[in-house]
């Protein structure tokens, strides 16, 4: 079986946070470490949008991604996601050719702290190890 390379896509604001995976959980590498972040502009344009979806959709192509791995956003309460991030996700859902799959995050949490001694190449910033983290789940055992 080939290693599946799996992109863990962190919504938040208007910019979705990336990082790449490939590999199984206890033998994997972080692919394409230069290219982490995609931005939508406040309010966008129907063309802006395109625009988003096109550059996700190359990074995607170009690196061979057969599956995304988007945070499930929260719909109420604090932290529930805003308009930015709706947009966004919709965009993806309804643009993106490859298998998207949501993860909760009490789910990574519980990855965690089982595995977190296989997550020797953790992005240190927050908003990229919570891509990582989404990556992670999807990676075979």
């Amino acid at each position: 079986m080939t290693a599946q390379t799996v992109s863990g896509i962190f919504l938040k604001a208007n910019e979705v946070r990336l990082v790449t995976l490939t590999g199984s959980r206890s033998e994997h590498q972080v692919i394409a470490p230069k290219v982490n972040k995609f931005s939508l502009v406040k309010n966008p344009s129907q063309a802006e949008t395109r625009e988003f979806v096109a550059q996700l959709q190359a990074y995607i192509n170009e690196h061979n991604i057969s599956k995304l791995v988007l945070n499930r956003r929260a719909t109420t309460g604090q932290g529930a996601g805003g308009a930015g991030t709706f947009l966004m996700e919709g965009a993806i859902l309804a643009s993106i050719e490859v298998e998207i799959e949501f993860v909760h995050p009490a789910t990574m949490r519980a990855t965690d702290k089982r595995c977190s001694e296989l997550k020797q190449v953790k992005p240190k910033t927050v908003d990229l190890g919570k891509a990582y983290d989404l990556a992670f789940e999807c990676l075979a055992e």
